[in-house]
């Protein structure tokens, strides 16, 4: 049955992360497991290709390749090596962190159980911890703060008999389990019988993490459920008719102020507090790969064009930084006095003590249209010794670039589910245009 869509749109208030401290490395890290790719600079860390005879289905067959005729699996693993001493050893969970600086609380189950998650437009399953995880971890993540989902106790709970999914990464990092149905209430919209995927195992950086699972926001054809995927909270809301035809979409507003609590998402309709009268300059979307993948193929830094051939990007809300190819990071840091690459960080970094006026005008393409970065935000976190680590940092080997917080705090961020396609308005800044 329809939702009463007038009385149920409102803005979903995002929170930030209490236990969030900015670590240009360990977001760097981060990026390096969810998004698989290889560094094209020097540093700590590194990917390692390891051939192992095909046994049971892993979530790599990306990397699947035939060799010898026998089929094999070729796995990126995530390296660290010690800088001082050679020493390579496997990535920890203290080498990372969750890179979720804003949480959403969101309601399941009758009565309501409230989880905090972290709203990702990178992937597309909504997972939660469980009563089914092992007591020991249960008891860890109680001790870190997490509040665990206990489908015993929600009276609209339904298990989904045989779906199972899992989600993993190139360090073998996972979380898994298993699947039910039930009422997921997200900013006064209640979604009846959505798929929720209940962790029965997780790993160390999860447990270790801030937030009870995370609400994936890309398109459904990435969801990990097998076998077969599951609608996701977005597609739900559109074929349940909670959101109007005209408006089957989400928004995405994210501060830049560090500790402000004006960040928000909404559901199925454009906040015009925040446009104003500016016109909304929309792009196609190509979600062929799951993502919401749009061209960009310019950038300038102090008015300098930099041509970026067919080059596109992916809008993700799950992930911090901005990553580009090499020549548009290095003109981006060239452009700073002081600014150099570190290999200890795996990073660029530029002096502390920089001046915003001698910060360069950096803008990127977002379909036909130029969108500035707000000058705060290309400073990241400290570095230390006086240093910064950029918001900018390299792609290595990918062949596009991830748009995180970096540029989504620079504008108002529309993801037309409907319409199949991304707007964006220029948030505004003393030292910002859009063109």
């Amino acid at each position: 049955m329809a939702s009463n869509i007038k009385h149920n749109l409102s803005r979903v208030k995002l929170i930030h992360n209490p236990n969030y401290q900015r670590s240009g490395l360990k977001s760097y890290v981060y990026l390096l497991r969810k998004y698989n790719f290889v560094p094209t600079l020097d540093g700590p860390y590194f990917i390692s290709n390891i051939v192992e005879q095909l046994g049971k289905p892993i979530l790599a067959s990306k990397f699947a390749s035939h060799i010898g005729g026998h089929a094999r699996v070729k796995q990126h693993i995530l390296m660290k090596k010690d800088l001082s001493s050679g020493h390579e050893g496997q990535v920890s969970a203290e080498d990372q962190q969750n890179d979720s600086e804003y949480l959403c609380q969101v309601s399941i189950g009758t009565p309501a159980q409230t989880l905090t998650l972290d709203f990702d437009t990178g992937s597309s399953d909504l997972w939660v911890w469980s009563t089914n995880l092992s007591q020991s971890i249960q008891t860890q993540g109680k001790q870190a703060g997490h509040t665990i989902f206990d489908p015993s106790k929600s009276s609209t709970w339904k298990e989904a008999s045989g779906s199972t999914w899992q989600i993993s990464y190139g360090d073998q990092s996972s979380a898994s389990g298993t699947v039910g149905t039930d009422v997921v209430t997200v900013g006064g919209l209640a979604i009846q019988n959505q798929a929720v995927e209940v962790a029965n195992q997780i790993s160390d950086q999860f447990v270790q993490s801030t937030g009870d699972g995370l609400l994936g926001l890309a398109w459904g054809s990435i969801n990990t459920v097998q076998p077969n995927p599951v609608e996701t909270p977005v597609e739900n809301m559109i074929s349940q008719d909670d959101i109007p035809k005209d408006s089957e979409l989400f928004t995405a507003c994210l501060s830049s102020h560090k500790g402000s609590d004006d960040s928000f998402y909404t559901f199925g309709y454009i906040d015009t507090s925040v446009t104003g009268g500016k016109t909304i300059n929309y792009t196609p979307v190509d979600n062929s790969q799951g993502f919401w993948t749009i061209p960009s193929t310019s950038a300038h830094v102090n008015g300098k064009k930099i041509q970026r051939h067919n080059n596109t990007a992916i809008m993700d809300t799950g992930t911090t930084l901005c990553l580009v190819d090499d020549a548009f990071a290095k003109a981006v840091y060239a452009a700073i006095p002081g600014g150099k690459y570190d290999s200890i960080q795996q990073g660029y970094v530029f002096p502390t003590s920089t001046a915003a006026s001698d910060l360069p005008v950096v803008t990127l393409a977002i379909g036909d249209h130029q969108y500035t970065i707000n000058k705060e935000d290309l400073g990241f976190a400290d570095a230390g010794n006086g240093m910064t680590y950029g918001g900018i940092q390299s792609r290595g080997n990918m062949t596009f670039d991830i748009y995180g917080d970096t540029v989504l705090k620079s504008i108002y961020a529309i993801f037309d589910q409907g319409n199949q396609r991304f707007g964006a308005v220029q948030r505004p800044d003393s030292s910002t245009h859009s063109s």
